[in-house]
């Protein structure tokens, strides 16, 4: 059964932000060929990695670039620029390099759990080997020279995903946020910049870029994340006992039967579901051994993966149909599992 310290610290996540010397940033690109130029360049800088497979965003459909998004491997401002757009993932999907996004590359890495040193070594490997073949635009004061200003010096973000219900729930989050804020850290949405905080999931990464090395700012964001994760815990702990005790049991139980029981299921009510029924886990009201399967699952259900799944586009009350089936049986052999 999990335990009240499983579930807090959901993923890590490299970013690094790169552009081709001698090319104007993509919003500035003379044309379409000069776009598919710089992807030629930035692919053969791969080309002796065989796990990894170039997707033009205007050789593929709508469906299939939004699944890609919901996985988290490109963002919608690669969709909506897919006549000059390219991304390379690799076969794990832990890397992804998006090609002429904001800026020429935006290289990726997400791994599960507080992995910030290793994920950055993962990916700092591909960087090392698109840099042999292209030579990046760099200045020796201003660093990395990047579309955005705040991206300058290392061109590095480093964010940890993080599962706060008790913080949520108790009112606590908006003093976590501006102690973050001070130190020069921010809060985003599941889905980065611009977007909210769904099912108690909380983005945590650097806003400094320039005039710090990259172990300074993975230092910070790993050690403010730790302590995040034990005010979750200390708060958790408050979630267990006191007047909110049967309240709180009572909503995870309640999300755990509707979402086990239901005919049609949206993805929108499934997030709301599935972070009570995770939270219900980490407390130990719902026997389930390891909680990442509920984040796993939320993602998979997703409408656009939902398609891919089932090789064609559905529509939305056929994909509610399919996550009710799905998920009921997904979560009763999740609670099966756990109570062996």
């Amino acid at each position: 059964m999990s335990n009240i310290n499983d579930g807090t610290l959901v993923s890590t996540r490299i970013r690094l932000a790169r552009n081709l010397e001698g090319y104007p940033f993509p919003s500035h690109l003379k044309d379409e060929k000069q776009a598919k130029e710089i992807i030629r360049l930035v692919s053969s800088g791969l080309n002796r990695l065989d796990d990894f497979k170039l997707y033009y965003m205007d050789a593929i459909t709508d469906w299939e670039a939004n699944s890609l998004k919901e996985n988290h491997l490109i963002s919608p401002d690669l969709i909506a620029r897919k006549r000059l757009a390219a991304a390379l993932i690799n076969d794990d999907r832990s890397i992804s390099v998006m090609i002429n996004e904001e800026d020429h590359l935006r290289e990726q890495c997400i791994i599960k759990g507080l992995r910030l040193k290793n994920a950055y070594d993962k990916l700092s490997k591909i960087d090392s080997k698109i840099g042999r073949s292209i030579k990046f635009a760099y200045d020796e004061q201003l660093g990395y020279l990047t579309a955005c200003p705040t991206n300058l010096g290392t061109g590095l973000r480093a964010s940890v995903m993080l599962f706060l219900p008790a913080l949520t729930i108790n009112g606590n989050m908006r003093e976590v946020v501006r102690s973050i804020s001070r130190l020069g850290l921010t809060v985003r949405g599941v889905y980065g910049e611009g977007s909210d905080a769904e099912g108690y999931m909380y983005q945590v990464s650097n806003e400094v870029t320039l005039g710090v090395s990259e172990d300074e700012i993975i230092s910070q964001v790993d050690e403010v994340a730790r302590k995040i994760c034990a005010l979750e815990n200390a708060d958790r702990e408050k979630l267990k006992s006191g007047s909110v005790k049967l309240s709180v049991k009572d909503k995870c139980l309640r999300a755990y039967g509707v979402a086990t029981n239901c005919a049609s299921l949206a993805s929108g009510e499934l997030a709301s579901l599935a972070a009570d029924i995770k939270l219900g886990a980490c407390l130990g009201y719902i026997p389930v051994d390891d909680v990442t399967e509920i984040d796993d699952l939320v993602v998979r259900m997703q409408p656009y993966n939902i398609n891919k799944a089932a090789g064609r586009a559905l529509s939305s009350s056929e994909r509610d149909t399919y996550r009710a089936e799905y998920v009921s049986e997904h979560l009763r052999r999740l609670a099966k599992d756990g109570k062996q």
